[in-house]
């Protein structure tokens, strides 16, 4: 059982998981990296949420940001969602995305690009910190 799953909505996004990744590792905290896209491949992500027992999530993703939205409606354990900064906003559009989750849908959101604060808030939220 993983403390954290650290979940990507692209490939592109890995510097930012590695960012949160190492913060992990500092904590000891036990982790599991996954890329699944929630509007390329909503079916592995239901699956993947489905049977996960992570007792966290860090969810990052870029541009509309859906995923750590999608990730808080199918879980009652706290999410963290990294906004990635991109080409036209600089990450303004994700931030601004995942900070306006619907009432009953909460995400807790760092800094754009903030993996590793991603991962502080994650140990902290554990008690590990």
């Amino acid at each position: 059982m993983p403390d954290v799953a650290v979940i990507t909505g692209s490939n592109s996004d890995s510097a930012i998981a590695e960012k949160a990744v190492r913060v992990l590792e500092t904590y000891g905290l036990s982790y599991d990296v996954q890329v699944i896209s929630a509007h390329r491949d909503p079916d592995r992500l239901d699956d993947y949420m489905r049977t996960s027992d992570a007792k966290v999530f860090i969810a990052i993703a870029g541009m509309a940001a859906a995923l750590p939205g999608v990730v808080a409606s199918k879980t009652k354990r706290p999410v963290i969602g990294v906004p990635v900064s991109g080409k036209l906003m600089g990450g303004l559009d994700a931030l601004l995305s995942i900070v306006q989750m619907p009432k009953g849908v909460p995400v807790a959101c760092v800094a754009v690009d903030g993996g590793e604060n991603a991962a502080h808030l994650a140990a902290r939220i554990l008690g590990v910190a």
